[in-house]
């Protein structure tokens, strides 16, 4: 069993950054493919980048990439989502979680934590 609980969220301008964090408990963090997902209001949740075990690799949506970058410490049990020139589309609330694979399916994750709200203002 893995706990996820996501912190770092809140309220930016356009053009800002902010860093969200993901701390896990268990002993078995290392071993989980890691992703961040986000849900914007009326809108199903989507895929926003991913992570493997060994931080190797990683996968970015399109409409990400090149803006936000995602890291992991495992021996903190935590991962990052590093999200910089915010624009207000970029406005959801943000999950992370963990699974065996590391892909932009939610099927691929067995554990999530509860969300963090990311506002960006114009």
């Amino acid at each position: 069993q893995v706990q996820l609980v996501e912190s770092g969220g809140g309220l930016v301008q356009a053009g800002g950054s902010l860093r969200l964090s993901c701390a896990a408990s268990g002993r078995l963090f290392s071993t989980y493919a890691m992703g961040w997902f986000r849900q914007a209001p009326g809108k199903e949740r989507e895929f926003v980048a991913s992570i493997s075990w060994s931080a190797g690799s990683t996968y970015y949506a399109d409409s990400v990439k090149g803006r936000f970058t995602i890291s992991r410490d495992n021996a903190k049990n935590t991962v990052y989502l590093q999200m910089n020139s915010l624009k207000p589309e970029d406005t959801a609330v943000y999950y992370c979680a963990a699974g065996s694979r590391r892909g932009s399916s939610e099927s691929y994750y067995n554990y999530w934590g509860q969300g963090t709200q990311v506002t960006v203002s114009a």
